[in-house]
């Protein structure tokens, strides 16, 4: 017991010695620790968060260090952290002072590559890994670092790299601090997520109007896993979530997508055609459309369509 001691004591020493030598040693010692992930690691103290980030930048425009350290992407490029590279997101819509720190790529700016936490940089998809086996399926977001994943996932991934800009596929603005959502976890990645407006919370348009049924809001899957039947899983979660309600909205208007992931879903589960609708807010009949009505609509117009 005492030689593991001693060996950690000098590896613990080591990285202190490191660290104070070199600053630039922190990126790639922390990043190469296998296991350990922020959203595993971050304490739920969002103000703490953004004072650390904020001392670290002024620390890069001050010019502290004399040459600017470099963050390696997986792909092997080098970004440079300096002051122009790097730019603080809001995490949630309703809570600007709740901001993390990103670093963005030279080439597209708009682009998040990094995220700082933990006094160490993070690529994206590491902020999206986790090392806690429990954390498998569809799991209710709770902590700031579990915001933070399905920041990342929504903005990030979904807003930037992985979504369609040439055709009318939705596009999602940053959640509510108090947003009910639960994240996909597969082997060890958050790979999706679903949110949801349980019935009577606030519209959020100022007019204090409550929604009348809950309603399923947002979806996404990330492109490397779909076709894989989770998007009929997080729906039949959703269903099952709500179990005691007579009816249940999907925020209008559905993607294509979304709409083929109903079609097969009440085509499997013919007791839930009466539930699901088509909703805009706050719900009301006059709001409302039955989506399995919908696709008997759609199908009996197809024929037509085909012999036209």
């Amino acid at each position: 017991m005492s030689s593991i001691f001693f060996w950690f004591l000098l590896l613990h020493c080591s990285f202190l010695f490191h660290l104070k030598k070199n600053r630039r040693t922190e990126y790639f010692f922390f990043w190469a620790v296998p296991g350990i992930y922020p959203v595993d690691i971050l304490e739920d103290d969002p103000a703490g968060h953004r004072e650390a980030a904020l001392a670290y930048c002024a620390t890069l425009g001050e010019g502290a260090w004399p040459s600017p350290e470099v963050f390696s992407l997986p792909t092997g490029e080098q970004v440079k952290l300096e002051a122009s590279s790097v730019c603080f997101c809001t995490v949630h819509c309703d809570e600007p002072q709740h901001k993390i720190l990103v670093l963005v790529n030279p080439q597209d700016t708009k682009t998040v590559v990094a995220v700082y936490m933990k006094e160490s940089w993070w690529t994206t998809e590491d902020v999206l890994r986790t090392s806690d086996p429990a954390r498998e399926g569809l799991i209710k977001v709770q902590s700031f670092g579990e915001r933070i994943v399905l920041f990342i996932l929504n903005v990030v991934i979904f807003g930037r790299l992985e979504r369609n800009l040439d055709d009318d596929d939705m596009f999602f603005l940053p959640h509510s601090v108090k947003e009910e959502a639960k994240i996909l976890w597969r082997d060890g990645a958050a790979v999706g997520f679903y949110t949801t407006k349980r019935k009577g919370s606030l519209c959020g348009d100022g007019t204090g109007v409550c929604y009348l049924l809950p309603v399923l809001d947002t979806v996404f899957v990330r492109r490397s896993h779909r076709r894989q039947g989770l998007g009929l899983a997080m729906l039949r979660d959703f269903c099952q979530t709500f179990r005691e309600d007579e009816a249940l909205g999907i925020s209008w208007p559905i993607s294509p997508a979304m709409y083929q992931v109903c079609r097969k879903f009440l085509a499997e589960h013919p007791e839930e055609r009466g539930r699901l609708w088509e909703a805009e807010p706050p719900g009301a009949w006059g709001q409302r459309v039955n989506i399995w009505l919908k696709v008997q609509l759609q199908q009996a117009r197809r024929p037509d369509c085909e012999s036209g």
